[in-house]
């Protein structure tokens, strides 16, 4: 085993952490809130929420999004963006539609963009919960994995620990592109965080 093959921690940086807002990071402190964060490690990557096991996780992850002042994109169910009002603040805010049953081609497409962005100097991270929904699931979804794969990018670990009420975005991985090797680290790093209902988050492994 060569050490090329392995994942590596790699650190959040100052020079890409925006200001971000000062009123979502007052209203989750106000709730009790306690936030980690010090910077994405980059210009591009991305962004793994864990875990993910009530509907309370979307209202937390909008207004951290907002006070770490991160510019993600993120994947959602397409029929959220069909809802009047809703659907089109869902886009303004980053949200990308996906239709699961049609979804041909949109991990390549993301990675195209993403490394498109790197060439032009601009900023892309992508968000996703990959557990793919609150129920218990048998592991996360493969897609946005692949995605920082094709596009060599970093994953962030994003982490709601409601048994401690702390949030934070901290850990990095250079991955390996060798799933079990990449997982086991992920598992490693994430252990310690528990969801609201923490019976309900799935293993940290994709599913087979």
């Amino acid at each position: 085993m060569s050490a090329e093959s392995l994942p590596r921690l790699i650190p959040g940086r100052a020079e890409f952490k925006a200001p971000g807002s000062a009123l979502a990071r007052g209203l989750l402190r106000l709730a009790g809130w306690t936030l980690r964060y010090d910077g994405l490690s980059g210009g591009q990557g991305v962004i793994m929420v864990y875990p993910h096991t009530s509907n309370w996780d979307f209202i937390l992850g909008i207004l951290v999004k907002w006070a770490f002042g991160i510019q993600a994109r993120w994947w959602g169910k397409d029929s959220l963006f069909k809802v009047p009002l809703l659907g089109p603040w869902c886009r303004r805010i980053g949200g990308i539609p996906v239709d699961r049953a049609n979804a041909s081609g949109l991990v390549g497409n993301t990675a195209d963009q993403m490394k498109a962005a790197r060439t032009r100097g601009e900023l892309f991270w992508l968000a996703v919960a990959p557990e793919g929904t609150r129920s218990l699931t048998t592991g996360w979804r493969s897609g946005s994995y692949h995605v920082a794969v094709q596009a060599g990018a970093p994953v962030g670990l994003a982490y709601f620990d409601f048994a401690t009420r702390t949030v934070g975005l901290t850990h990095f991985v250079e991955l390996s592109g060798e799933p079990e090797r990449d997982f086991a680290l992920f598992a490693q790093l994430l252990a310690p965080y528990k969801g609201k209902r923490p019976e309900l988050a799935g293993p940290v492994k994709l599913r087979t």
